[in-house]
């Protein structure tokens, strides 16, 4: 199977306008994050998909590859949708822009999940333990079937713990994405899901659509840039 990372990278986000061009350690944050995912050696081809000369220049400059996204998007599965429409390869992992710190092994144990022919859509999830990072709906929270299917995301506490006797493990969402291109091209032909949109979590279109995504636990995985805080403790974390 030809596999290929695809980093969308949107210059102007809602929470953190710029982000991907802050500094962090003496190179930006997009730049940490493509150099991370091409140096795992999983892949046939990493491409940044990007709206952003800025970005562009940025990682071409540095003797990257990156394409210009040329029509607006709501998401970035589907960014990476118009790249990948023209390309011929099997799978696609979407690796978020604001990920610096990029792991080999959780990618690669992604990927073997394509060794079962039933799963089309593949993500990862960490433990959380702090009780303000389960309460933080800058924190995707995601519940899951025995299977490691994912039931549900959302940006609330899931599971809501009534019983406070019984205990429960809450997973995050990690924002890593893999798909059987036919997968992706399908996310795409279907408009904005309800639920979706009141999360502001994409990966509930496939859910709303009926179709499973599988997930994996991974050990902790670094820091999302989402804030300028995030920023901070990604510097601390480096």
């Amino acid at each position: 199977m030809k596999k290929v990372a695809m980093i969308p990278a949107r210059y102007a986000a809602t929470r953190f306008p710029g982000k991907l061009m802050q500094l962090l350690g003496g190179k930006t944050v997009i730049r940490h994050t493509y150099e991370a995912t091409l140096a795992t050696g999983l892949f046939d081809e990493v491409l940044v998909v990007t709206d952003s000369e800025i970005i562009f220049t940025e990682i071409t400059a540095a003797g990257g590859r990156a394409v210009m996204s040329i029509h607006e998007h709501e998401s970035g599965s589907d960014r990476i949708a118009e790249a990948a429409a023209g390309l011929e390869l099997d799978i696609i992992v979407n690796v978020q822009g604001d990920t610096p710190f990029v792991k080999k092994e959780p990618l690669e144990q992604l990927l073997k999940q394509f060794d079962d022919p039933s799963v089309q859509v593949a993500s990862m999830m960490q433990v959380l333990t702090k009780q303000e990072e389960i309460e933080d709906p800058n924190f995707v929270k995601v519940a899951v079937d025995k299977n490691r299917n994912a039931l549900f995301f959302s940006r609330s506490v899931i599971p809501y713990p009534r019983d406070k006797n019984f205990p429960t493990t809450y997973y995050e969402h990690i924002g890593v994405y893999a798909f059987r291109k036919e997968a992706l091209m399908h996310f795409t032909q279907w408009p904005v899901s309800p639920l979706e949109a009141a999360e502001k979590v994409e990966c509930l279109r496939y859910l709303e659509n009926g179709v499973p995504m599988r997930m994996i636990v991974v050990d902790y995985m670094g820091v999302e840039i989402d804030t300028p805080e995030d920023l901070e403790r990604a510097g601390k974390l480096l």
